[in-house]
């Protein structure tokens, strides 16, 4: 979808009778800053670093996890989209009180409530895996091929664990899709845990969401490749079910945006969210849709800046677009884009650790 520059910027409408209460924390792709607003569009609270902050969520105790920009002088990860140089943990003020440097860390994090985080990182897997992953297509010869895994770090800094998410992989049947690189496998754009402390993860380069689990036994549940495409940010429901944001790039027929709920016992989608018409919601790349406590969904149409709230029965009830612009991180132009957001009601015990 098209925007015209004169697009009206900040807080677009809101229904104060149907909302979720609460702030929205989100960050500018390629700026130094993550903001959190309330309902209105106002700004209450502002997280800057010099290195960087293109994603972060809030812990409990108040501060911001997020990760930094891409690393500048990085072979492999050179203009790959979600790579960040560093994790870092930022207090109220900004004062950095954690962080964890290494150029192959990208995407998306778990902070544990011993102190410890799980991140997805890229591997470079040699000629042996490149000669087998099949679809792509090829940029240049390279006898090497990027991985995902997920590691483990200490309060220290220290990699305790290493899931090497490839070795659970099929060849046969996770394919890249023709119109992607052939620089990375799967592209992992999402990290969380299930309730049963398995990884839920999302790869776009293969149109698949998967449960793998964290005893060493392989995918305990995989979907995705004919039904979205492309995909971001799947979580679990209290029902068990799991919503995603379908971002329906790439696919067989008019591309657009979808925001779904699937069933995962049954395979089957129980509930989605689209535009009308079908092309006026539609994300390339990014975005999130968060489930809220009342019901309704926050949806985060990441490209154009777009964060919106909807209903069960698809009312949009608050529609805010970020009216920070900063440089991209491929070119210099300016952009709004956001990789994700998330609400936070007034009484979590983030915010109110934030503002004590």
């Amino acid at each position: 979808m098209g925007r015209s520059i004169h697009h009206p910027l900040g807080l677009i409408y809101k229904d104060e009778l149907s909302l979720y209460d609460g702030f929205v924390l989100f960050s500018s792709i390629g700026g130094n800053f993550t903001v959190l607003v309330d309902v209105d569009g106002n700004e209450v609270h502002r997280w800057e670093n010099s290195d960087g902050i293109t994603y972060g969520y809030l812990l409990h105790n108040g501060n911001l996890l997020c990760r930094t920009n891409p690393p500048k002088e990085n072979e492999f990860v050179k203009d790959v989209g979600g790579s960040s140089n560093k994790l870092i943990e930022l207090d109220r003020n900004s004062k950095v009180v954690w962080e964890y440097e290494n150029p192959m860390i990208h995407h998306d994090f778990i902070r544990l409530e011993n102190g410890e985080t799980y991140v997805l990182v890229f591997d470079v897997l040699g000629e042996d895996f490149t000669s087998k992953v099949l679809g792509g297509y090829l940029e240049e010869d390279s006898k090497y091929i990027l991985g995902d895994s997920i590691i483990k770090i200490s309060k220290n800094g220290e990699i305790i664990e290493k899931i090497q998410i490839y070795d659970h992989l099929d060849f046969n049947e996770d394919v890249i899709c023709p119109l992607e690189s052939r620089k990375e496998w799967t592209h992992a754009n999402s990290l969380s845990l299930t309730f049963d402390n398995n990884f839920l993860l999302s790869f776009r380069s293969i149109h698949t969401v998967g449960i793998l689990s964290s005893q060493n036994q392989g995918f305990l549940w995989k979907w995705g490749p004919g039904e979205t495409w492309h995909q971001h940010h799947p979580t679990q429901l209290p029902n068990n079910n799991i919503l995603l944001f379908d971002n329906g790039s790439h696919s067989k027929s008019l591309e657009h945006s979808r925001v779904i709920e699937i069933n995962p016992f049954k395979n089957e989608i129980v509930w989605q969210y689209a535009g009308s018409p079908p092309n006026s919601f539609y994300s390339f790349h990014v975005s999130s849709a968060q489930r809220l406590p009342n019901g309704n969904t926050l949806i985060c149409e990441g490209a154009h800046g777009r964060i919106f709230e909807v209903t069960e029965t698809k009312e949009i009830v608050w529609e805010y677009v970020n009216p920070f612009f900063v440089k991209s991180l491929r070119g210099d132009v300016e952009m709004n884009q956001v990789f994700r957001a998330h609400k936070y009601s007034y009484s979590d015990e983030s915010i109110k650790n934030l503002f004590k």
